[in-house]
């Protein structure tokens, strides 16, 4: 379908190196299929000129740009979007392969109602090995992919991945878009897309929606499929949520993650348990334990970076004293 004016949307891709270049060339060939043709398709590539070259030699027609700031996937982003003119702005990474209508698919919510700030669709894992027994349901968010405890059907939603995301340019025009500094880098990994749908909806009196059924599929390497990972990316979680509290107002709470805590895990580590009484397999008190640990490991990260909180609070202050 061709857009038009009103419908027009860019879809921003960040990539940072060559290591990728099999899976981003996926990434841009699902980017071109979609049936609601997109305006622009923009690639914006981290810090790595030879990679920039050779991705305006190879894809004809795809407009690429290099990050105009600090070296991290926030700055990435920025860069395309604000190039962008568009009334829609979609984001997807460059290891996910988007289903041709998903574009179009979810669209759809910004123009139900003019509230609504941005979308987010659905996430399915493509393994690059066998998806471990010992995984649960309610942890697949670990590799960045839909989890048991998200809305089946279109509704509104606290936040989506900017793996697959769609926002209203003017909306994050009004908030600067992604924060920089805060997101992905190395192995630092912040909360900056749930961060940036906070600011949005309460800067915009507006709200998210999820379209379970707009689909991408993200690959999972097989070293994101290992105990080792999960215990990472959940103690790395654990620290960006209590940086990401500092930057939100008083009087905005973390509900999403207090509901999760107190509901959704303990009905995973219940139901596992159960499953493996009854005799359908022990993997199942595997993954009630990995809940557990998992629990356990954002709970350390959260406890360390409020500590490094304090102590930055009380060297800054002793500072001031001195001075």
């Amino acid at each position: 379908m061709e857009p038009t004016t009103s419908t027009a949307v860019s879809i921003v891709i960040p990539t940072h190196s060559e290591k990728r270049w099999a899976s981003l060339s996926r990434t841009i060939g699902s980017a071109q299929a979609q049936t609601h043709r997109a305006a622009e398709i923009v690639v914006v590539v981290d810090h790595n000129p030879e990679m920039a070259a050779r991705v305006k030699r190879t894809f004809e027609g795809v407009t690429v740009l290099e990050n105009a700031y600090a070296r991290g996937a926030s700055g990435n982003r920025n860069t395309g979007a604000f190039h962008t003119r568009t009334p829609f702005i979609a984001f997807l990474d460059d290891d996910t392969v988007a289903s041709p209508t998903w574009l179009g698919e979810q669209l759809a919510p910004f123009f139900a109602d003019s509230r609504v700030v941005g979308t987010g669709g659905g996430i399915i894992p493509a393994w690059e090995r066998v998806r471990p027994r010992w995984m649960p349901d309610e942890l697949l968010w670990t590799v960045g992919v839909s989890y048991t405890g998200m809305p089946t059907t279109t509704s509104p939603i606290r936040n989506v991945w900017s793996a697959n995301m769609i926002v209203r340019r003017d909306a994050f025009l009004a908030v600067g878009g992604f924060r920089t500094g805060f997101g992905k880098l190395g192995d630092q990994n912040r909360p900056e897309d749930t961060e940036l749908c906070l600011r949005m909806a309460a800067a915009n009196d507006g709200y998210w929606v999820y379209v379970p059924h707009a689909v991408i599929d993200h690959e999972v390497p097989a070293d994101r499929s290992t105990f080792g990972f999960l215990m990472r990316r959940c103690y790395a979680e654990g620290r960006g949520k209590v940086q990401m509290a500092t930057f939100m107002p008083k009087d905005q709470k973390l509900g999403a993650e207090t509901d999760y805590l107190r509901r959704t895990l303990p009905r995973a580590v219940g139901r596992n348990l159960v499953e493996a009484g009854s005799g359908r397999g022990m993997f199942h008190a595997l993954r009630a334990a990995t809940v557990v640990a998992a629990v356990f490991a954002a709970a350390w990260g959260g406890g360390v970076e409020t500590l490094a909180g304090l102590f930055e609070s009380s060297a800054a202050t002793t500072s001031v004293d001195n001075s």
